[in-house]
């Protein structure tokens, strides 16, 4: 399937010059939204899996249909302040400032093997700032999985330095 076909790309949003990769037009594609799913349960069938771990938003929406399909529970890593229970945080840079994502401290068992989804790398912050949550709270990163990349902007090499990523289709530029 093509999926560049299905991705919407809006230019100069949110800010000039950035070409945004909107999965919006393929998620309501019920075919693409399949195949997306399908490709990934393919190459994690089998895989030493134990939970898959989804970054908010669109990461929800992939990684828990990953998630069912592999009939493996999933854990949701959100923005700061939006978990109701005890939560551990990490926090990365971003170009106007800094974030902080966080999970419940009791998510993960320790030792457990996760997958990371997402629907999109780019710089690398928010996956980074996800996997070394997770280490902390003492899971194991297997792979973390993406639709879309973005390599122009240096978050794929940066996080292939320590983790093992796909993406399904890669767009060159920003």
């Amino acid at each position: 399937m093509d999926l560049k076909s299905v991705i919407r790309t809006i230019p100069n949003w949110p800010k000039h010059g950035v070409m945004f990769r909107d999965i919006t037009t393929l998620l309501k594609d019920a075919n693409a939204f399949s195949y997306v799913v399908d490709e990934l349960c393919k190459r994690y069938k089998d895989a030493p899996i134990d939970i898959v771990a989804g970054i908010e938003s669109r990461g929800f929406i992939l990684g828990g249909a990953v998630a069912s399909r592999l009939r493996k529970g999933f854990i949701p890593i959100r923005k700061e302040g939006k978990l109701p229970h005890k939560t551990e945080k990490e926090s990365y840079e971003l170009e106007y400032g800094r974030a902080t994502v966080e999970m419940h401290v009791d998510a993960i068992p320790k030792g457990a093997k996760v997958l990371l989804v997402d629907d999109l790398i780019a710089t690398g912050g928010t996956a980074l700032a996800a996997c070394r949550l997770i280490e902390k709270l003492g899971g194991n990163v297997v792979e973390c999985a993406f639709i879309i990349g973005l390599p122009d902007l240096g978050g794929m090499k940066k996080l292939e330095e320590k983790y093992k990523i796909i993406t399904l289709v890669d767009f060159e530029g920003e």
